[in-house]
């Protein structure tokens, strides 16, 4: 199954492709600005040969990610799976007409409990879950578009997740790739289930038993330190 993987020019973008690839997948990575993407043709038809399409953190804002907008747009007229991710869930909120804008708080590498409805690529997991957030700016929910829901928040009422209500297109605002992030596999598998290939359950609790297991030798391993 192949799936897209646009980089917006991200440090983190290969600990995406490397949970994917752990999930079975067949994964191509173009910069946002590849020469591929350089036309409406051209993006229209990347929308059409992938299973999916992901769109990457990155820095800056979603007006210059590349092809991210017109790719959200492709993917809505193709109805091919699209997952944003940070700047890539931005890139959807103001594809459909939403204001990002500056968040409340600034997050470099900080974790966050998060809220959700248990819905889209967050079903199935822990209600509430923590996850790992990169980022200063935000969807402003009051300029949320009638197109799309949100599905996820944190407990200040920041936007998380969101979701079209008719399409395959999710965004979260954190990092599923991220190690402190509780469920990323199962967010990742769960939107690959939009594409028509979910991995196999077994697989997927096996991926989370290795993260949990990786999280509870490193904290661990910082108690240690610290008492010494």
């Amino acid at each position: 199954m192949p799936v897209l993987v646009v980089d917006n020019y991200d440090s983190f973008v290969f600990n995406l492709v490397q949970y994917l690839g752990q999930l079975g997948v067949d994964v191509t990575v173009w910069r946002n600005d590849d020469s591929r993407l350089s036309t409406d043709a051209g993006i229209a038809k990347a929308a059409e040969d992938f299973d999916g399409v992901l769109l990457s953190p990155g820095p800056g804002t979603p007006e210059r990610a590349g092809a991210s907008i017109p790719l959200v747009h492709a993917c809505a007229d193709a109805g091919t799976p699209l997952l944003g991710v940070c700047l890539g869930h931005q890139a959807i909120g103001v594809a459909f007409g939403g204001t990002v804008d500056r968040a409340p708080e600034l997050l470099h590498g900080k974790t966050s409990v998060v809220h959700h409805t248990n819905s889209g690529v967050l079903q199935g997991l822990a209600d509430p879950f923590t996850a790992t957030r990169y980022h200063s700016l935000t969807i402003l929910p009051d300029t949320m578009p009638d197109e799309l829901e949100v599905t996820a928040r944190t407990s200040g009422g920041v936007v998380m997740g969101v979701r079209h209500t008719e399409l395959p297109i999710h965004g979260v605002q954190f990092h599923p790739e991220s190690i402190l992030t509780e469920g990323g596999h199962r967010m990742l598998a769960n939107w690959l289930g939009y594409c028509g290939s979910a991995p196999d359950e077994a697989l997927v609790r096996r991926l989370e038993d290795e993260v949990a297991t990786a999280i509870h030798v490193g904290r661990a391993a910082a108690t240690t330190r610290s008492s010494v």
